[in-house]
């Protein structure tokens, strides 16, 4: 059975995304080589990647003309983008799905042995905590107060038991962290 999980970069404060869309300067301060190889391990377990459709307007945008091994990756894995407007995707691999992923992401998660990675895609993520449909939260924590921007645990939830599973500190400080769904045991 596949795995649902949230892969997101955060400031210290919890942004993840400044005050303008794709306001991301606060990335050069995690990313590095470790970050690097983390990207492509995730990538490489991946069967599908889950996009709403500002975050695949973005990453389309940039992915389609990087040449690198996470492009590679990121071109050739199937994709799907939630969107209500959207009237079609350009981006290789691509599929528009315009019912609602609470009910799509279950079925998706029963075919198949990868992962699901849902990036970035606050909008959508909130749904999809919402229904409680995240396996994992994989969430590296940048060494930045931003200050202001959008938050990516923002609005009403209710609360949700999480278990830490692993950490991994990075020599840019970061720190990635991984939680389960579900209380500890």
């Amino acid at each position: 059975m596949r795995q649902l999980v949230m892969w997101n970069i955060v400031t210290l404060d919890g942004f993840f995304e400044g005050t303008a869309p794709w306001e991301l300067s606060w990335h050069e301060q995690i990313w590095g080589e470790e970050l690097e190889r983390f990207s492509i391990e995730q990538l490489r377990t991946a069967d599908m990647l889950i996009f709403g459709r500002r975050t695949y307007e973005g990453m389309a945008a940039h992915w389609r003309t990087a040449e690198n091994e996470i492009a590679r990756y990121m071109n050739g894995l199937p994709k799907l983008v939630f969107s209500r407007t959207l009237k079609s995707a350009a981006w290789q691999n691509s599929s528009v799905v315009r019912e609602d992923p609470a009910q799509v992401i279950p079925a998706l998660k029963r075919n198949g042995c990868g992962h699901l990675f849902v990036f970035g895609s606050a909008l959508l993520s909130r749904a999809l905590m919402d229904a409680e449909l995240f396996d994992e939260y994989r969430i590296a924590v940048a060494p930045v107060l931003a200050g202001s921007g959008r938050r990516l645990f923002d609005g009403p939830q209710g609360a949700q038991k999480l278990q830490l599973r692993q950490t991994r500190t990075l020599q840019t400080g970061g720190v990635i962290l991984h939680y389960g769904a579900g209380a500890a045991a």
